[in-house]
């Protein structure tokens, strides 16, 4: 199979490409903009692979996805988006821009070079608070944020696009993921990362809000398992079974660290923070035999342990030097694959 991987240089979306290489046959396409949390470092080790292509370029551009799709694509798997909740309150109109038009364009072009599937991923925070129970894949989408309401208005028109031009649209819907190579501007890899320089830990409110937490390599599982074995027109949740408070992640975050309660400093709440969120996995593991192997605590005990080891990668993304860092080391490599791209 031929995919092509849409953000495939950000958190979740590099993951998938490292497993999707190593575990099955297929051919790998990233196409990824590097906006600020792209990053080609996340996917160094897969350059000299025959079966992964790197092209640099912005899923809006209709020329340019046809052009990859016009060469033979036998799936999408859409992870470009804009993620960061915090940001959306600060720019609304860069996630309406990312994560509706952007969807938008690639269903147009996939409208007119078909591909066998076209896999969105999406968030649970589309079905918005739950104070109580599991929302499962038929519950109402009602959601608060400009990112998940973004995110919500691109599943609505992926399925629409599914019954009126019969798109073999899939959707699934990922809990919050955790693990390598996440940006450090989300709560774990910024709480790690915080703890291991001995910096206070900015936890919102009074730290009791809810998530849903599967380790990054287990969603990638599910994804993959999805894109071969999915249903075209059916939503899956994706989720860890892994409920804890954002007060409880960053007191195991410190127990694995062995740092003191006294880096934690509450801070003001921000707008719209949604209480809880709680998927219901159970229809892919009825439908695909999917459960999540990795539990909390030793997914922790992994993702502390790669920013231990990967020191240099957070400290240059932290520190703002990436952009400098990415210019000098890759400019040359994408430069010449641009030329090759104009000479095919």
């Amino acid at each position: 199979m031929k995919v092509l991987v849409t953000g495939g240089a950000g958190f979740i979306g590099s993951n998938f490409i490292r497993l999707a290489l190593s575990e099955t046959s297929h051919k790998i396409i990233n196409l990824d903009a590097l906006t600020y949390a792209g990053n080609v470092e996340n996917l160094k080790n897969c350059e000299g692979n025959k079966r992964y292509q790197f092209i640099k370029g912005d899923i809006r551009d209709q020329q340019l996805v046809s052009k990859i799709l016009s060469e033979g694509v036998d799936a999408i798997v859409n992870f470009a988006a804009e993620s960061h909740v915090d940001r959306s309150i600060l720019d609304p109109e860069s996630f309406l821009q990312t994560n509706y038009i952007g969807v938008a364009a690639l269903l147009e072009v996939c409208r007119k070079i078909p591909a066998k599937i076209f896999l969105q991923i999406s968030t649970d925070e589309v079905y918005g608070p739950l104070l109580k129970g599991l929302a499962d894949e038929s519950c109402p989408l009602n959601p608060s944020s400009p990112y998940s309401a973004s995110k919500a208005a691109a599943d609505l028109l992926c399925l629409a696009f599914k019954r009126t031009f019969g798109s073999p649209v899939i959707i699934a819907r990922l809990s919050n993921n955790y693990g390598p190579y996440q940006f450090p501007e989300k709560l774990i890899p910024l709480f790690v990362t915080n703890a291991l320089e001995d910096k206070p830990l900015p936890l919102y409110g009074d730290g009791l809000n809810v998530r849903d937490w599967i380790f990054v390599e287990d969603a990638c599982s599910a994804l993959l398992l999805i894109l071969e074995e999915g249903k075209v027109g059916e939503i899956y949740n994706v989720g860890g079974g892994n409920l804890r408070t954002n007060l409880e992640v960053t007191q195991i975050i410190l127990k694995g660290l062995k740092k003191t309660k006294g880096l934690i400093t509450y801070v003001p709440d921000r707008p719209g923070h949604d209480r809880r969120y709680a998927l219901d996995s159970g229809k892919i593991k009825r439908e695909l035999g999917f459960s999540p192997p990795v539990d909390f605590e030793q997914g922790i005990i992994r993702t502390i342990k790669w920013y231990r080891e990967n020191e240099s990668w957070w400290r240059r993304v932290k520190s703002g030097q990436y952009q400098r860092y990415y210019k000098s080391q890759y400019s040359r490599r994408l430069e010449q694959g641009a030329k090759r791209s104009k000479k095919s």
